[in-house]
């Protein structure tokens, strides 16, 4: 008995550059995203709320980049955007711009949580960064987020003994703790 699918489960999901004509739908990842994935550290009113506030930033930011370096992906299902990451040259005063990249943000719709499309921006994120000729990557990991850590280190990152204290609103008030982990590309 055979069973026919159309396209199977892997043929309608992607990644790629994000484009301009991305940033409403990268804006609506974000807004749906963040106060799930910093709930409990930041209060309701921190987190943006206007799509189209967000995406004019993302639109500026993906038209002028600030350093050609400065990639945006997006996983796609079908042609909708379900997540994005962001790599750029690693900015700590101990890395090295040229050598060590920084991913700085991996961000999945909470609807799209669970399948595959995560390990998919990671991997294209790496590679990237691999074409970008950074030989290391970087990330921050909010010490309490162990769903994230975990992901990571079954995917190679490692912990590079590097942490800090994010101050998230600017006063001083509401820090999170982070640890970095980094991992070779090759």
């Amino acid at each position: 008995m055979t069973h026919s699918h159309s396209g199977g489960p892997t043929a309608d999901v992607s990644v790629r550059v994000a484009w301009a004509d991305d940033a409403d739908a990268i804006a609506a990842v974000q807004v749906r995203a963040w106060p799930e994935l910093y709930a409990g550290l930041l209060p309701a009113e921190a987190f943006p709320t206007d799509v189209e506030e967000v995406a004019a930033r993302w639109r500026d930011s993906l038209a002028r980049p600030a350093d050609a370096r400065n990639r945006v992906l997006v996983a796609l299902e079908r042609n909708r955007v379900v997540g994005f990451a962001l790599t750029l040259p690693a900015a700590d005063p101990d890395c090295d711009p040229v050598a060590d990249g920084e991913l700085a943000e991996v961000t999945l719709d909470p609807a799209e949580r669970a399948k595959g499309h995560g390990s998919r921006l990671l991997q294209a994120a790496v590679d990237t960064l691999a074409a970008d000729r950074f030989s290391r990557a970087v990330t921050w990991v909010n010490s309490a987020d162990d769903a994230l850590r975990t992901f990571l280190t079954e995917a190679g990152w490692a912990p590079d003994t590097a942490h800090r204290e994010l101050d998230l609103d600017g006063t001083g008030e509401t820090t999170v703790k982070q640890v970095r982990l980094h991992t070779a590309i090759v």
